[in-house]
């Protein structure tokens, strides 16, 4: 049975375990302009004016943000409305798309599938024809990751384009803003109002059948095709995938357990053991390691770099299919890495990325990753849009 309550602004019933406010809307548009007549669900990472901020934790409630995040504010002033503000993974820090005390959202596109997270309440929200645009944010696939399980388009932004004030951060190196659309048309809508224009350019596209080997056997076919139908050539990018990752996950979580420890700690039953264990993990991570990691991830951007230099990369935007909602906890943690083994590539290199909705494999939805060079968002969603 779907959890309703009421909210404040009137008699509005909700899936309690997409929204944690909704209203009708919950905050109007602050004046007209390319996005008006959208309404956006806001992942509880970013301040909304009035309400108090959870990040997927009841316990870290606190009082009503006296503003709205920067990115809302601008939202907002180009005529979007807010339906609510939707839930995301504790501190979102899983691509699960689950709760423990909220619960696991229903995935519109796979309803007996896990809807894939953190962003896993904007996008459902969108999924389910609930509001047209879901800002939410993507360290390590958490757009890109829901995108594909729900069959939307996604995309995480250049790291540092757009601002992250009034934006609970998980770890600073990787955090980006970003949005799922069901169509590209809101995407790029989306990013007129946020982005700044970008040379219109014709990259080539390459494939390497080597990272694409990282997904199932059928997700990887489906890729290698797809991109070769796009006019993708192969190539090699030569990336230790094992050490990258390694290097991803040590320095991601050093610095989010330099945001949040020191709360954690003060609140030692707050989280849900699956979360509670990747930040004693987190725990551990000395400077000397992190130091190290670091200079893993300077060299790997390099690399990236010179790889995305006139060429967009295509890879699959998740190693597995969306797996069954009541797969075993360790099923969930082997997709999960495998996963982030693709998705931490854009975040090493802090270069937007954008997952495109494609044909169903078994009747389930998947998606393709577009990387481009930093800076080119706008660019790369334009190219997105003429072959997705």
């Amino acid at each position: 049975m779907t959890a309703a309550r009421e909210v404040p602004c009137g008699s509005v019933e909700f899936d309690a375990r997409v929204w944690r406010e909704h209203g009708t809307p919950l905050v109007s548009p602050a004046g007209e302009g390319i996005l008006s007549g959208h309404t956006v669900a806001v992942k509880d990472l970013y301040a909304v004016a009035g309400f108090p901020l959870s990040a997927g934790v009841p316990e870290f409630l606190g009082s009503p943000q006296p503003s709205h995040a920067a990115v809302v504010s601008r939202l907002l002033a180009a005529g979007a409305e807010i339906t609510g503000i939707a839930h995301t993974d504790e501190f979102a820090y899983s691509i699960t798309g689950g709760n423990g005390r909220y619960g696991m959202p229903v995935n519109p596109a796979a309803p007996q599938r896990i809807p894939g997270g953190s962003s896993s309440g904007s996008a459902v929200a969108v999924a389910g024809g609930e509001v047209t645009i879901g800002l939410g944010t993507d360290t390590a696939g958490s757009i890109r990751v829901p995108a594909a399980y729900q069959g939307l388009w996604g995309i995480r932004t250049t790291h540092g384009c757009l601002s992250k004030a009034g934006v609970v951060p998980l770890a600073e190196s990787f955090d980006t803003v970003g949005w799922l659309t069901r169509d590209a048309r809101t995407m790029a809508a989306v990013a007129e109002c946020l982005l700044p224009a970008t040379r219109s350019q014709e990259p080539q596209l390459v494939v390497d059948p080597d990272i694409c080997a990282v997904a199932d056997d059928d997700l990887a076919a489906a890729t290698l095709a797809a991109a070769h139908r796009m006019g993708a050539i192969d190539t090699t990018v030569n990336a230790d995938l094992e050490s990258w990752f390694t290097a991803f996950r040590t320095v991601q979580g050093f610095e989010a357990w330099a945001n949040h420890g020191k709360w954690i700690t003060e609140h030692p039953n707050a989280l849900e053991p699956e979360v509670a264990q990747r930040f004693q993990l987190a725990s551990t991570v000395t400077r000397d390691r992190v130091g190290e990691a670091r200079e893993v991830l300077r060299l790997a951007a390099e690399q990236l770099h010179s790889i995305l230099d006139d060429r967009v990369l295509v890879l699959p935007s998740t190693a597995t299919l969306p797996p069954p909602r009541t797969a075993p906890p360790e099923t969930l943690e082997s997709g999960r890495t495998r996963t982030l083994h693709l998705t931490c590539l854009a975040a090493i290199a802090g270069a937007p990325a954008i997952s495109i909705p494609q044909p169903s494999i078994n009747g389930l939805p998947n998606g393709i990753c577009l990387i481009g060079a930093p800076r080119t968002d706008r660019s790369l969603i334009d190219l997105a849009n003429r072959i997705g």
